[in-house]
């Protein structure tokens, strides 16, 4: 059997912006006739799984070229052992990418982003970066929208191509930050949110799984299981009754809740909607995060869609 070919590897700015050029003057691949061109970028920082793969495909359905980066971006990262633990696997993320459409990989070197050292000049995240995870992880989503300002601008077409932005619903403070910045910045760029994906047992899939024993990931079901309550009730206009998800999750063993909260989605400010008797309407959105042994994980779901 012929295997996919590998898609071509990039390093530098420069060659990214040539290399797309190249791919966008040519035929259309994917579009209709006389459909304008268009640009789908995949922002990644690399040990690729499933949901990454749902995101490339996205782009593929939808764009004549695809785009994934893999950067492991430090500014990130608050403790250094955690930097260093992230898993870099240039190759396999490379053979995990070849059967699902990516056409280009850009693989910048630190110095490549940041060639004078830690930038002087990064974006600030504000009140909605700093609570939940911006509060477990300090500076966290500054740097994250530093490198993704950065991504967008060097992954950016010509005008005369469309340029769409995939990010995974599963990180939705990062996707609401993402999408607050590319509106007050006026970044030319669409963001299109892909759906969570998750085991056949409802583990919402994360690099930081492979961290997990067997043991521990049957035990993290229970954050899936809590956020899938409070959609039911929210599909039958019901009270979401949020204390007793609460009391769900933190009956778990190994499992120790950091946050539950219904928020709105675009503001993430906690909605009045978690006592036992007011019936839920409108839309909302559930967040969770926990450690289950040492391993910190994150969840949510989209309530009233």
């Amino acid at each position: 059997m012929t295997l996919p070919p590998l898609p071509r590897v990039v390093r530098t700015a420069g060659e990214l912006m040539a290399a797309t050029a190249e791919l966008l003057g040519g035929p259309p691949a994917q579009g209709r006739e006389g459909e304008r061109p268009s640009l789908g970028f995949v922002p990644t920082m690399g040990a690729l799984h499933e949901g990454h793969v749902a995101l490339v495909r996205a782009a593929r359905r939808a764009n004549q070229v695809v785009v994934v980066s893999i950067f492991v971006n430090p500014l990130q990262f608050g403790e250094p052992t955690d930097l260093q633990r992230y898993p870099r696997q240039l190759e396999q993320d490379l053979d995990l990418l070849a059967g699902c459409g990516a056409d280009l990989v850009f693989a910048p070197s630190e110095h490549e982003m940041y060639p004078d050292g830690p930038p002087l000049v990064t974006l600030n995240s504000g009140a909605l970066g700093n609570k939940f995870e911006g509060a477990a992880r300090p500076g966290h989503f500054d740097g994250m929208l530093t490198v993704v300002a950065k991504l967008l601008h060097v992954g950016a077409p010509a005008a005369d191509a469309g340029f769409r932005c995939y990010f995974g619903q599963k990180d939705a403070q990062q996707l609401a930050l993402i999408r607050r910045m590319v509106r007050d910045l006026n970044f030319p760029a669409d963001i299109v949110a892909v759906p969570t994906v998750r085991t056949g047992a409802g583990l919402a899939l994360s690099s930081r799984n492979r961290f997990l024993t067997a043991e521990q990931q049957d035990a993290a079901l229970v954050l899936s299981r809590a956020l899938r309550l409070l959609d039911g009730r929210a599909q039958r206009h019901e009270p979401l009754d949020l204390d007793s998800a609460v009391a769900l999750v933190t009956s778990a063993r190994q499992v120790n809740l950091d946050y539950f909260e219904v928020v709105d989605p675009g503001t993430l400010e906690p909605l009045a909607v978690n006592c036992r008797e007011t019936p839920f309407t409108g839309e909302a959105l559930a967040l969770i995060a926990a450690r289950v042994g040492s391993v910190r994980l994150i969840d949510n779901a989209p309530l009233g869609y």
